[in-house]
């Protein structure tokens, strides 16, 4: 992974993953590593505005802490896709009602990506940054625009409703991709920066971005998943995640069969596919917990993919191993796929099996729930619970 040092911001290239770190000397803002960077920003906020040379604006930067269950900023690698949440967090206020004016940003560049060339042109390049958890420095994650290709144009920015304290407010959930651009010039955007121009004449500004402002066409920046993940990457982090994993573990451990329904809704939580399915006989499932299928296509014609579920309420010392996968393995049928849901993780052995002789298991481990029950707002000790005590 690329660093670049605090005292080297001033001429670094923007790459994808690098980190930028701040100045460790001191605590003062001027320590904060993204005005170094790129000049003419505020030092604070998850949204961080340069002003053109009229009313529009050249440059937005996203930030994002990742330590904001309520608010799970999150990039998917594989899509490209990058979901930011808005700056209306806490209640009392209208949507647009900020002091910032995160929210009413948003509106305006999401429309202006949905229009025309000339609007596009008026849209501001969008770099999106995330803390890395050490001191001040922060992790490039791209050139993003609004929306993807998976959404239309009403879908990809949406109010959500929100509760705190009895209280009910609306925050913006908005879908942005990031640009296949590999690394940008710092020279460039730094010279756009200063000037309060885009200029996309220069050599320079990245291809994708020129294609999208004339064309409107997203080029998005996909990752291929590696096809097998190591014990620690399965495990949950310290913390909340952990601490999710536990209390299933802990809600179960009288009778694990009880978690298969639970494993069967984390599936369904993780699809955004349609799906129905149902629950096999105790004792006598033949290697498959549920099964169910997917509806793919329009309504008109839709189609259904079947798949055979296994669950396993595994402590954080017991593996998954070859003698379980083989069984779920030799169950399926023909044209079938697997789902494997445990909250431990799988041995390294059994995964690079799976994937080696190209078997269709879908693997959701520890780290895997833990994340899907997070994004479904169940991100706290006490909501954990009240969602385990439904299935008790």
């Amino acid at each position: 992974m690329k660093k670049y040092k605090f005292e080297e911001l001033s001429k670094a290239d923007l790459v994808i993953d690098a980190i930028y770190e701040g100045d460790k000397t001191t605590s003062s803002y001027g320590g904060e590593p993204l005005h170094h960077l790129l000049p003419g920003l505020g030092t604070q906020g998850g949204f961080r505005k340069r002003k053109g040379l009229g009313e529009d604006f050249v440059g937005l930067i996203l930030t994002s802490t990742g330590n904001e269950p309520d608010w799970p900023d999150e990039l998917n690698p594989f899509t490209g896709t990058y979901t930011y949440f808005g700056d209306n967090r806490t209640p009392g206020k209208d949507l647009h009602d900020t002091k910032p004016g995160g929210n009413k940003t948003l509106s305006k560049i999401f429309e202006l990506a949905h229009g025309n060339e000339e609007q596009r042109s008026k849209c501001p390049m969008i770099f999106i940054f995330e803390s890395v958890g050490v001191g001040r420095d922060m992790i490039f994650r791209g050139l993003a625009v609004p929306g993807t290709n998976q959404l239309g144009p009403r879908e990809d920015l949406i109010a959500i409703w929100k509760s705190f304290g009895g209280q009910r407010f609306q925050n913006y959930k908005a879908m942005f991709t990031i640009l296949d651009c590999g690394a940008i010039s710092g020279d460039w955007v730094r010279s756009v920066f200063t000037s309060r121009q885009i200029d996309l004449t220069d050599a320079r500004a990245p291809q994708p971005f020129k294609d999208w402002v004339k064309t409107g066409k997203i080029r998005a920046l996909m990752s291929e998943p590696i096809k097998t993940r190591s014990p620690e990457d399965q495990q949950p982090l310290p913390g909340l995640q952990t601490f999710i994993i536990e209390q299933i573990r802990d809600a179960f451990a009288a009778d694990p069969y009880a978690f298969e329904p639970v494993a069967a809704q984390i599936w369904r939580m993780s699809s955004p596919t349609p799906m129905e399915f149902e629950m096999t006989k105790r004792y006598r499932d033949g290697g498959r917990d549920a099964i169910g299928h997917l509806l793919l296509g329009p309504k008109s014609d839709a189609i259904k993919v079947n798949f055979a579920l296994e669950a396993k309420l595994y402590g954080k010392t017991t593996r998954v191993g070859v003698k379980e996968t083989s069984r779920l393995i030799s169950r399926l049928k023909h044209r079938e796929f697997g789902v494997l849901v445990t909250t431990s993780v799988l041995d390294r052995q059994a995964y690079e099996e799976i994937r080696s002789d190209m078997h269709p298991i879908v693997v959701i481990s520890g780290r895997d729930i833990a994340e899907i029950l997070i994004s479904q707002g169940i991100n706290t000790p006490e909501l954990t619970k009240k969602w385990l005590e439904t299935w008790s």
